[in-house]
């Protein structure tokens, strides 16, 4: 499903950020990616996304090798990807539920496929009597629970999760992290970048990635 051969980052003239990166993410996995802060767990995401290129190596998603895509080829690969990101990226002139479903109606299917299945999600999130608000009025938390709802509602093959618990209560963390597990489950294959240990120790089957000095360093 996704692997990274040898890969590195470089900005600039400056040391390698990520320095001979390997590693493969196998259909249906879960893994927390964790390290101190500054360790690169943002920068590995945003290559696995696309949005950076490296340096040298060879990152390969879905079977293909993201260095010969084109910009239409990277669109429709990065459509297999759920991302919750910490800045959550909400659109403000779209509701919530709008923001939700936005990765369904850009697929282009009905709302009528749909509607239940995103009042659903957002219920389950805690957020079911907020679907006709602006993300300027939701809280911090709320925003973060919003951004996990609208990266699960496509059911991608791939979810990438950057702190999606830094906002919420102990209770709300726990149910998110029993949601991930469930879309695990399901078949996606998951990966949360946390500092949480507390919340990696509540589900001890998952592989650890560890970043530290820009090297990667696996615990099954």
């Amino acid at each position: 499903m996704l692997s990274f051969e040898n890969v590195g980052l470089r900005y600039g003239v400056s040391p390698e950020t990520l320095r001979d990166i390997t590693f493969e993410i196998a259909p249906h996995s879960f893994q927390f990616l964790t390290g101190p802060s500054g360790a690169g767990k943002t920068t590995l995401m945003r290559l696995i996304i696309m949005a950076l290129k490296p340096t040298r190596g060879i990152i390969n998603i879905f079977g293909k090798d993201t260095e010969r895509l084109n910009q239409e080829e990277v669109t429709a690969t990065r459509r297999g990807i759920g991302i919750v990101f910490q800045d959550f990226r909400l659109l403000d002139h779209l509701t919530l539920y709008e923001n939700v479903a936005l990765p369904l109606q850009v697929q282009g299917h009905e709302e009528s496929s749909y509607r239940a299945e995103v009042t659903e999600l957002l219920r389950w999130v805690g957020l079911g009597e907020r679907v006709t608000a602006p993300p300027s009025v939701l809280s911090g938390g709320e925003k973060q629970r919003a951004a996990i709802a609208r990266a699960l509602i496509s059911r991608p093959k791939l979810l990438l999760a950057d702190e999606p618990t830094g906002n919420v209560d102990p209770t709300m963390a726990r149910r998110i992290l029993r949601l991930f597990v469930e879309l695990h489950k399901s078949g996606t294959a998951v990966i949360i970048a946390t500092h949480d240990l507390t919340l990696m120790d509540q589900y001890d089957e998952a592989r650890r990635l560890v970043l530290a000095d820009g090297r990667l360093h696996i615990f099954e």
